[in-house]
């Protein structure tokens, strides 16, 4: 029996399975269908290596090439020849494949287990990337903030400083969009929440600052996406600054602390790097990067697309000539209701891509009779500056970036489910603390940025957790085994909605044998199940001390499936194996 590096089984051929079915048709069927192993819960990604320059600059470290990422052409690609070239090839979507044994994704340079895998406080949520006393100081003497670059490209103003040796780029309101504090608020509470799930994110920070505290490094030029390079002066900054928003004689803006390691460029949401010798999963079928579809749809981050992101070499602490490659979100100022400058395309993000083929197909056949949700979306009155954002019309299956992402589109149920695990760990009070981060000066418009998020947050978990089970955190004592439903612990349905069922297989019993089940306070499940088996004679990885527990809640589609191994009453029963489809 052969198993993957995740503890999976490899499948076999359709055509071996004919030739042993037909050598041996009254064989009884294998039911392990998980290795008697420890999960992978780190990715070897992340070990340190030394790169083979192979006649390339070997002083120039990491001889990793920075990639180039240009928007103009990955939206046409992406928009129009990938899925011409993937419809000519009958592409298959296939599963991700950096899923362990638990169902989970292990930790690795471009994800880190977090809420969930440890319990965090408020305060965590809050701090995101951001170390105490690590964010930008306002309180220093006049002309400590030196201005040394200009921000190129993005869709809002900024510019980098220096300050302490550190170097930050501010991002700037552009007030007269009408959206004020919006900008700068959501770059600082979305790094927060893509912090807080596991995914690399910035130490964006709100900061007040007074005039004086810049200064100009003679000669710079600033960059936009479309135009020639603007001199960047006193004038220049002058304009910059009397756009964003302000309390009193202070500017605001978002102080986003520079990334640590060596810049090689945004990273690409399919295939690899071929110069990176760890980067082996296509990026498409990367569940961490899947599963990024449903937290982008949560916060309504739309330009989630790959400018908006950046991989640092990592340098060894001590051997210089080793690293890795970290892949970090940023710029993530075009989340909660960013608005363009064209209100159509505004009211269409979420609902849309801004070429989609289908919908202009529809609307031309039908003469545009149907109605669509941005046909019917507004801006609340109580917080105008989150545009059209709203709880109303969020339907996560048809939810849209600005234009097609390959990795999103390969989104599976199992990514899907796997990424609302995380999104449910979420209590009203860590949305608060997220949602704190931005500084917002009226109190309303944090309030209505909560409630929104609460309300999409719930309605992430109707859909995801009607289909797997969201049952979940199993451990294993020696009389019973214990797991919590998210579903239930989060009120997702009404509690006399929940019909709990668990049964047990044993090695190659033909059905299952029911098992008590307790329900306590936080959804917490407990089931009497303890070892049958003896404590020697049979291997421990024989198929008579294999055992399968299946948790049923009433609700989901599908049970959670425990597969386990009974090593005797001695050493009880070990976890293999989580499964859910």
């Amino acid at each position: 029996m052969a198993f993957d590096r995740f503890g999976k089984t490899i499948r076999t051929p359709l055509a071996l399975v004919g030739v042993v079915l037909g050598l041996g048709a009254c064989a009884h069927s294998d039911p392990r269908v998980y290795a008697l192993r420890d999960p992978v819960w780190r990715d070897q990604d992340l070990d340190n290596i030394k790169l083979d320059c192979k006649g390339k600059d070997a002083k120039a470290s990491p001889c990793i090439e920075e990639y180039r990422s240009y928007f103009a052409w990955d939206a046409a690609d992406n928009t129009i020849f990938r899925p011409l070239s993937e419809a000519l090839i009958l592409k298959k979507r296939g599963d991700a494949q950096n899923v362990n044994a638990f169902d989970e994704v292990p930790d690795s340079s471009w994800f880190t287990n977090r809420i969930g895998a440890h319990p965090m406080t408020d305060q965590e949520v809050f701090d995101g990337y951001c170390k105490p006393g690590k964010t930008l100081n306002s309180d220093l003497p006049d002309g400590s903030w030196l201005i040394d670059h200009g921000k190129d490209n993005g869709a809002n103003p900024g510019f980098r400083v220096k300050s302490d040796d550190e170097k930050y780029m501010l991002k700037l309101d552009n007030t007269d969009d009408k959206q004020g504090e919006r900008a700068t608020a959501a770059t600082a509470i979305a790094a927060r929440f893509y912090h807080a799930m596991g995914w690399w994110a910035p130490c964006d920070a709100v900061v007040y600052f007074r005039r004086s505290l810049l200064k100009l490094k003679p000669g710079l030029e600033i960059k936009a996406n479309v135009g020639k390079p603007k001199k960047f002066d006193e004038k220049l900054l002058d304009e910059l600054l009397s756009k964003t928003s302000r309390r009193g004689e202070l500017y605001r803006a978002t102080a986003s602390r520079w990334l640590p390691g060596k810049p090689l460029g945004p990273f690409m949401y399919d295939g690899t790097k071929d110069d990176d010798p760890s980067d082996v999963i296509p990026h498409e079928h990367r569940r961490d990067l899947r599963g990024a579809r449903v937290i982008a749809a949560w916060l309504n981050h739309f330009d989630s697309r790959e400018q908006n992101s950046m991989a640092t070499w990592m340098e060894d602490e001590t051997d210089k000539s080793r690293g890795h490659v970290r892949h970090w979100y940023i710029d993530l100022g075009d989340s909660f209701g960013s608005e363009w400058t064209l209100e159509g395309f505004s009211r269409r993000f979420g609902h849309a891509y801004m070429l989609d083929v289908p919908y202009v197909t529809e609307d031309f056949l039908s003469f545009g009779i149907p109605q669509r949700p941005w046909d019917r979306n507004y801006r609340e009155p109580t917080a105008p500056i989150f545009g059209f954002f709203s709880e109303k019309d969020f339907d996560p299956d048809h939810w849209r970036g600005e234009y097609p992402n390959p990795a999103f589109q390969n989104l599976a149920e199992g990514d899907a489910a796997w990424a609302t695990r995380i999104v449910a760990r979420f209590s009203r009070s860590q949305i608060e603390a997220a949602v704190k981060a931005g500084d917002l000066t009226e109190p309303a418009y944090s309030d209505f940025l909560v409630r929104v998020l609460v309300d999409r947050q719930r309605t992430l978990m109707l859909r995801y957790f009607k289909k797997l089970s969201p049952v979940t955190d199993v451990e294993v004592t020696p009389d019973q085994v214990c797991a919590v439903d998210l579903a239930r612990k989060t009120e997702t349905w009404p509690v006399n909605s929940f019909r709990y069922r668990a049964a047990v297989t044993r090695g190659n019993e033909d059905r299952g044998s029911l098992v008590p089940i307790t329900v306590s306070a936080e959804g917490k499940l407990c089931m009497a199940v303890s070892s049958r088996r003896p404590d020697g004679g049979a291997p421990d990885n024989a198929e008579s001390r294999y055992a399968v527990l299946r948790i049923s809640n009433g609700v989901s589609e599908r049970p959670l499936e425990v597969h386990m191994y009974d090593l005797g009453p001695k050493r009880g029963l070990v976890i293999a194996g989580i499964a859910r489809e």
